[in-house]
C-alpha cells in the first residue's frame, strides 16, 4: 500500500474509534438537564452593590452615548465614531466600558484565550456581573478557551453571568485530532461554518466591533508577535441594531450553554462546580497598569475621547445565523459590502490580511476595471514574513499576475518589523530593563575578567538592542485557531515564516475599506471566500468624510514605504517576454501544477534620493528609477516554508474557498 493509501485507511480508522468513542461519551438528555441544574445551584445570587446604577464607574466614553441619544432624532440620528488602532487603547476602551455598565453587557467572539488579556476581560466581566451586571459571552466553539475546568468554573460562576458556545462540533466544547478528523468526514459543512462576528456591546448604548479577539497578540501583549488590528466604537442609535442582532446569535439553536456539552456537563456530574483558576499572570504588573489606566478619566479623555468623531447614520452590517441555515435574508456583510465597493467612482482603499478573493469578489473588481473610467484599488495585506498564515498568503501569491494586471490593483505588503506602526513594543514585554550605570556597583572587581562599570553597562545596552525589536530570536506560537478547516494540521502550517532577522513580529489582521473618501468600513470581514460562505461577519458602515479620511491616513501609514513593500510586475526578461507572459498565465488558471518558475510580480522597496523625494505608486513612469526589486518573499528565510509557499503555490488552488 501506498503511503498516501495508509494515511487514507488509518484516518478512517481514527475516525471510527472517535465515531464509537464519542458514542459511548454522548450524555442523554436527562443528564444534561441534571449537569445544567449543577450549574444553576452552583451560582453565586450575591449582589456586591445596591445602587441602580450597579456602583457603575463614571465613563466618558459613555457620556459620549448620551450625547449622541440626546442629540439623535428618528430622521437624523447622531453618533460618536473612535478608530481603535493602538492595541492597548483597544483594550482599555474595552475595560473602561465594562466598568461603565449599569444594566447588561453582551460579548460575542471568535477566539477567547486564557493569556493576560482574556483573564483580564474574564476578570472585569466577572466583576461587572458580582455587582449586578447580566453578562452573556458568545464564544465560537472552536476557539473557546482552553480547558473544560474553566469553562465549567464560568457555567456556575454567578446568576448574572452566562456562557453559551457556538455550533459545538461533535457536542463538545473542546474537540480531540480523532473528533475533528471525523468532523472533518461526516459534517465538513458544519465545521466550517464558524461565529467570526466580534462585538462588545455595553448597556444597549456602545458597542466595539471589528478585527480584534480576546488573546494577547491582539493588545501589544505577545513577546513575539503582535497583530496590527483595527476597531471602532460607536455610540449611539446604532447600538440598537447591534443588540438586535446579539439576540438572534444568543438565542440560536447553535448557541448552546456550556454545561449542557458533553465534556463540560460530564466534569459537572462528577466533580461538580469547581472554583474559576485562572493561570497566574505572566506580566502582573502590566495587568495591573492597565486596570489603573482604564479607571483614569483623564487617560480615557486624551487618548480616547478626543480622537471621538461626531457622525451621522452608522450602519451596522451582519450576517445572522440563518446564514448556517441556507437561509438568504437580505445581502448580508459580503453581499452589502460588494455593493459598497462597487459603488465606488475614484477610490477603493482595501485593508485585508489575506488577499484571497471569492469568484464573486474576482468578477466584481473584473468589471468595475471594465468600465470607462475604472476607480483606483489600492490594497494593503500582509507580506509573507508577516503573515501569521503562510499557505493563504501562497494562494495570494499564486495569483498577483491577475490582481495587478486584470483587477489594476496597487498592492503594498506589510513588512515584519514595520518601523511606523501604531504598536507599542514597551507594552509586548520582549525588551529586558538595562540599569542606570549608576546602579552598578563602582568597584571593577565586582564585574568579570575585571572589566570597569562604563564596558559592563555598553555591553548589557548591547544585549538589549539584541534582544530588542529589531534583534530578539523568538517565534509566536502557531495561531492555527484562525483557519477551522485546518485546525488540526501539522504544527507549524499557521505559524509565522522563519526570518532572516528576528524581534517582535508585527502581522496585519485588519478589516477595512474607504470608498471615494467619503465612506469607511471597519468589520470583521477579510473578504474572502470564507467569509462569503462560512463564517458570520460584521461591519460598521459611517457615509462621514472626517471619518473617512481619518480611516484612510491610518491605511495610507501603513503603505508607507517603512511599512510596507510595494508589489509590481518584474522586468521583462530579455528574450520571449511575451511567451512567459503567457505561460505564466496558463499555469495560473490550473488548479495543479501551477510550476511557472518566473511569477509575473515581486517586491520593490522604495530608495530615497534627489530624483526620488516620494514614494511612487507602481503605475507611475518614474517608479523603476525609485525602486529597486527585493524578491518575491523578502526578508525571508526560504527554507522548508519557503520551499513549502511554491508548493502550495503550485497546487494549493482548491483550498481557496476554505482559507
Amino acid at each position: 500500500m501506498s503511503a498516501g493509501g495508509f494515511r487514507t485507511v488509518r484516518l478512517l480508522a481514527v475516525a471510527w474509534v472517535a465515531l464509537w468513542l464519542g458514542a459511548c461519551a454522548s450524555l442523554s438528555g436527562a443528564q444534561r438537564d441534571r449537569a445544567q441544574a449543577i450549574a444553576v445551584q452552583g451560582r453565586s445570587i450575591e449582589i456586591e452593590c445596591q445602587q441602580a446604577d450597579a456602583c457603575a464607574e463614571p465613563s466618558p466614553l459613555r457620556e459620549l452615548a448620551a450625547e449622541a441619544f440626546a442629540e439623535s432624532t428618528p430622521e437624523a440620528p447622531r453618533h460618536y465614531a473612535l478608530i481603535l488602532d493602538r492595541g492597548p487603547d483597544a483594550l482599555m476602551a474595552r475595560l473602561n466600558l465594562i466598568r461603565s455598565a449599569t444594566t447588561a453587557i453582551d460579548l460575542q467572539t471568535f477566539i477567547f484565550d486564557e493569556d493576560d488579556a482574556g483573564h483580564l476581560v474574564l476578570d472585569e466581566l466577572l466583576a461587572a456581573a458580582r455587582r449586578g451586571v447580566r453578562v452573556r459571552v458568545l464564544m465560537d466553539q472552536l476557539s473557546a478557551l482552553r480547558h473544560v475546568e474553566t469553562l465549567a468554573a464560568l457555567a456556575g460562576a454567578h446568576a448574572n453571568f452566562d456562557v453559551r458556545l457556538y455550533n459545538p462540533v461533535m457536542g463538545q466544547a473542546l474537540i480531540s485530532y480523532p473528533e475533528y478528523a471525523l468532523a472533518a468526514l461526516c459534517c465538513w459543512n458544519k465545521l466550517n461554518q464558524r461565529m467570526h462576528t466580534k462585538l462588545l456591546l455595553v448597556d444597549g448604548a456602545v458597542g466595539i466591533s471589528g478585527g480584534r479577539n480576546y488573546q494577547d497578540d491582539y493588545y501589544d501583549w505577545d513577546e513575539s508577535y503582535n497583530f496590527r488590528d483595527r476597531d471602532v466604537m460607536v455610540a449611539g442609535p446604532v447600538a440598537h441594531v447591534m443588540a438586535t442582532d446579539f439576540e438572534l446569535f444568543w438565542n440560536d439553536k447553535r448557541s448552546v450553554p456550556v454545561a449542557r456539552l458533553d465534556d463540560v456537563g460530564r466534569y459537572l456530574l462528577d466533580a461538580g462546580v469547581p472554583p474559576l483558576q485562572l493561570a497566574d499572570y505572566r506580566h502582573p504588573e502590566r495587568a495591573q497598569a492597565m486596570r489603573r489606566d482604564a479607571s483614569d478619566p483623564q487617560r480615557i479623555d486624551e487618548a480616547l475621547v478626543a480622537q471621538a468623531i461626531a457622525v451621522g447614520e452608522v450602519r451596522y452590517i451582519s450576517d445572522s445565523p440563518d446564514k448556517h441555515a441556507g437561509i438568504v435574508s437580505g445581502q448580508g456583510a459580503s453581499g452589502s459590502l460588494r455593493e459598497l465597493i462597487e459603488s465606488a467612482d475614484d477610490e477603493v482603499l482595501m485593508q485585508t490580511p489575506y488577499l484571497v478573493l471569492s469568484s464573486s469578489a474576482q468578477d466584481m473588481f473584473r468589471q468595475m476595471q471594465e468600465r470607462e473610467h475604472p476607480p483606483r484599488v489600492v490594497v494593503s495585506t500582509n507580506s509573507l514574513a508577516a503573515t501569521d498564515a503562510f499557505i493563504v498568503y501562497a494562494l495570494s501569491h499564486k495569483y498577483k499576475r491577475r490582481y495587478l494586471r486584470e483587477f489594476g490593483f496597487n498592492i503594498y505588503e506589510y513588512k515584519p518589523f514595520p518601523a511606523d506602526a501604531p504598536i507599542d513594543l514597551a507594552a509586548t514585554r520582549a525588551e529586558p530593563e538595562v540599569p542606570d550605570e549608576d546602579a552598578l556597583p563602582a568597584n571593577a572587581v565586582s564585574f568579570p575578567n575585571g572589566v570597569s562599570r562604563s564596558e559592563l553597562h555598553r555591553e548589557l545596552r548591547d544585549q538589549y538592542d539584541r534582544r530588542s525589536a529589531i534583534g530578539r530570536a523568538q517565534y509566536r506560537r502557531a495561531l492555527s485557531r484562525e483557519y477551522s478547516a485546518l485546525r488540526f494540521s501539522s504544527r507549524g502550517a499557521y505559524s509565522p515564516v522563519p526570518l532572516k532577522g528576528a524581534g517582535v513580529r508585527i502581522g496585519m489582521h485588519a478589516k477595512s475599506l474607504v470608498i471615494d473618501g467619503r465612506i469607511g468600513v471597519v468589520g470583521t470581514h477579510n473578504f474572502d471566500p470564507r467569509g462569503d460562505h462560512y463564517n458570520t461577519e460584521a461591519a460598521v458602515v459611517i457615509e462621514d468624510p472626517a471619518f473617512a479620511q481619518a480611516l484612510a491616513d491610518s491605511i495610507r501609514r501603513d503603505i508607507l514605504p517603512a511599512n510596507s513593500w510595494t508589489i509590481a510586475r518584474r522586468d521583462k526578461p530579455p528574450v520571449f517576454s511575451g511567451l512567459d507572459y503567457s505561460l505564466g498565465k496558463a499555469f495560473e488558471y490550473l488548479p495543479l501544477f501551477d510550476i511557472w518558475p518566473l511569477r509575473y510580480a515581486t517586491s520593490y522597496e522604495f530608495v530615497p534620493g534627489p530624483d526620488c523625494p516620494e514614494p511612487l505608486p507602481p503605475d507611475a513612469p518614474g517608479f523603476r528609477a525609485c525602486y529597486r526589486p527585493v524578491g518575491d518573499f523578502p526578508e525571508v528565510d526560504f527554507g522548508l516554508k519557503g520551499f513549502t509557499t511554491r508548493i502550495f503555490t503550485a497546487f494549493g488552488a482548491g483550498l481557496a474557498p476554505i482559507l
